[in-house]
């Protein structure tokens, strides 16, 4: 691990010394400069001459980057913004600020239209207003605002002038040309690192010569992939692809959603009813019923992914239920384990070795007993198959 002496690290920050514009994760700002860091806290300095700390893993993307570039570290090392796992489990997200949307490109010749909220780039085929672009930007920030607020680190992703890339599409036929499934309401394309996502699953719609947007629209498909969006590349590997990128793409999903804001607390009604059922008010859900039989917990969290999809229903449903028990049942129910495998990951560990702490200490045998044992308690009876 590298280590810096604090004399060091003043030098590397002495040419950084300056005002600047700073923005949280929630789009607000701050005039101040950066003095030093201690940890995982910057210090910045007011322009009263005030130093107040502020946590690294609450800044924005371009702000985190600005740190690490400032800081001169040889040889590059983990961002800093991925330090965020001593960060409390949020009880309740909400984005209520003014996405401040700004028109890059309108080109009706070329149909290339181009927005921009706080975090996202939208790519458009067709002119919008700019209330249409606020309208859906607040659903696209809140959902960034919560994955960025989850101690898991999860702030990856490609991103150009560090905004990520969403791609809209105003004919349902466009999108599925440009490679979107017939049956999907967005995707995210992982090689491009972008979401594209055709208007009506906005509930974006044409009224006369322009659109309106429905408000009370709402779809659970494009948070899930707003967060593969955002996951960073080091789960995507064998022992954590598919049951938790999954998994967490499902959690966020399902967690209640309105006008900005992401109801936490209490989520675990909503994972029920989803991943046995149909979902709160028969929204769609997995229908797995409370008796689920799974392979051993080993051979399903180590499948391939090409596996996975073969029965997504059971395997999404059942990603959803054992990533939340790692989150809130597992020991003391603070996720110390999954974030301990998380970090290593980060860290470059081999899954195979990483997946020791999610174990910690206790066999896979074990590890079923207990996810049983938690589950059984909220009324889904697992079994899993002898290895």
């Amino acid at each position: 691990m590298r280590t810096l002496s604090f004399s060091f690290l003043l030098l590397s920050l002495a040419h950084s010394a300056e005002l600047r514009s700073w923005t949280d994760i929630q789009n607000r700002k701050i005039e101040a400069t950066l003095m030093r860091v201690e940890g995982k806290t910057v210090i910045l300095k007011m322009k009263d001459g005030r130093e107040v700390p502020y946590p690294l893993a609450k800044l924005s993307l371009a702000d985190c980057n600005y740190v690490e570039q400032s800081r001169a570290l040889p040889g590059g090392g983990t961002p800093v913004q991925a330090l965020n796992f001593d960060l409390p489990w949020p009880e309740r997200v909400k984005f209520g600020e003014d996405p401040e949307v700004n028109t890059v490109e309108e080109d009706a010749e070329k149909k290339r239209f181009i927005y921009e909220s706080a975090n996202y780039r939208y790519v458009c085929d067709v002119r919008l207003s700019k209330s249409v672009v606020k309208g859906f930007a607040v659903m696209f920030e809140a959902t960034h605002l919560y994955c960025r607020s989850l101690p898991l680190a999860i702030n990856g992703g490609k991103t150009v002038d560090d905004k990520h890339q969403i791609l809209l599409f105003e004919e349902f036929d466009d999108y599925v040309k440009a490679g979107g499934p017939p049956s999907s309401a967005g995707v995210f394309i992982g090689a491009k690192g972008v979401v594209m996502v055709p208007l009506t699953s906005l509930g974006v719609r044409p009224v006369g010569s322009g659109y309106m947007l429905d408000r009370d629209k709402s779809s659970k498909t494009l948070p899930h992939e707003l967060v593969h969006q955002l996951t960073p590349k080091t789960y995507f590997g064998k022992g954590a692809m598919g049951w938790f990128t999954e998994g967490l793409a499902e959690y966020v999903a399902v967690t209640p959603y309105r006008s900005g804001a992401f109801s936490v607390r209490g989520n675990q009604k909503d994972i029920f009813d989803y991943a046995t059922g149909f979902g709160s008010k028969d929204m769609g859900g997995r229908a797995l019923g409370t008796k689920i039989g799974l392979p051993a917990l080993k051979t399903f969290m180590f499948q391939d992914y090409s596996q996975f999809l073969e029965q997504p229903q059971l395997n999404y449903g059942c990603g959803l239920l054992i990533a939340t028990y790692f989150f809130h049942m597992d020991g003391d129910g603070d996720g110390k384990r999954i974030k301990a495998f998380l970090k290593a990951l980060h860290d470059g560990m081999d899954s195979e070795k990483a997946i020791d702490l999610l174990l910690g200490g206790r066999s896979f045998s074990k590890l079923e007993e207990d996810v049983v044992k938690s589950w059984s308690r909220k009324g889904v009876d697992f079994s899993f198959a002898k290895e």
